[in-house]
């Protein structure tokens, strides 16, 4: 007969389950535990209780125009009910560890709601509304992990990867977008010039000093190509009220 004495730790924000026999035996809050172990017998488990964030990547979805992309998400879950998830997963499995087969779950029930709410969206739609794909978590997503003792708090889309010949045509069809925002801007413009310029004629048109002003101007470039008398006004007249020749 072989008596162990067995040392558990179960750290802070975890609980744990002790085990005899493979038959569960106790729960046990944080902290030290000494027990004896007849024969190796006693097993034990220790469950995280806090957040636990997990990085999704290179998804592909199919958007409802049938756009082949991929993407990559976060999800946000907490084991909320872990005298649950006891008892729907082995627990004893450490290939991959307790915490890895969860997230495993987690990532398999959130992938199926993901690709069903990008398939309801168009692609060129897609970049624009990622922040309301998933405004609010499907409530058959959070009953389904439920059942493991497990809840979604945040599921957000972080990136987008569009192939490249899409986004050659996005790129095509922005720069377009620019260039007659642009054109459009400088047609404003040159309506308001022209506007501007057709009420300074009207001005013009008849101010008398304006117009004395250009004749004097074409006046004196008259002047500068040679020597010329100008008369300006009515002509004196003779004695005898005929006009001098």
């Amino acid at each position: 007969m072989v008596l162990l004495r067995k040392r558990i730790s179960i750290p802070p924000n975890h609980i744990g389950y002790l085990y005899h026999k493979n038959r569960l035996k106790r729960t046990l809050n944080a902290g030290i535990y000494h027990v004896i172990d007849w024969w190796w017998e006693v097993q034990y488990v220790a469950i995280p209780l806090f957040e636990q964030l997990i990085t999704i990547t290179n998804q592909e979805i199919i958007t409802q125009d049938n756009i082949s992309l991929r993407i990559s998400y976060l999800v946000q879950y907490q084991i909320t009910h872990s005298e649950v998830l006891i008892t729907k997963v082995d627990v004893f499995n450490n290939n991959p560890t307790l915490i890895s087969h969860v997230s495993t779950i987690v990532h398999n029930f959130s992938q199926v709601y993901l690709r069903n709410a990008i398939a309801k969206i168009n692609s060129q739609d897609l970049n624009q509304n990622r922040s309301n794909v998933l405004k609010q978590i499907p409530e058959p997503l959070q009953i389904q992990l439920e059942e493991f003792g497990i809840r979604v708090n945040k599921l957000i889309i972080k990136d987008i990867y569009f192939p490249k010949p899409i986004q050659k045509l996005f790129a095509a069809e922005l720069e377009a977008k620019i260039r007659a925002k642009a054109d459009l801007e400088n047609a404003r413009t040159a309506v308001a010039s022209a506007r501007a310029l057709k009420n300074a004629a009207k001005i013009m048109d008849n101010d008398p000093n304006l117009k004395f002003i250009q004749f004097l101007e074409t006046i004196t470039k008259i002047a500068s190509q040679g020597n010329h008398t100008f008369h300006i006004g009515d002509f004196p007249q003779n004695p005898n009220g005929n006009n001098s020749d």
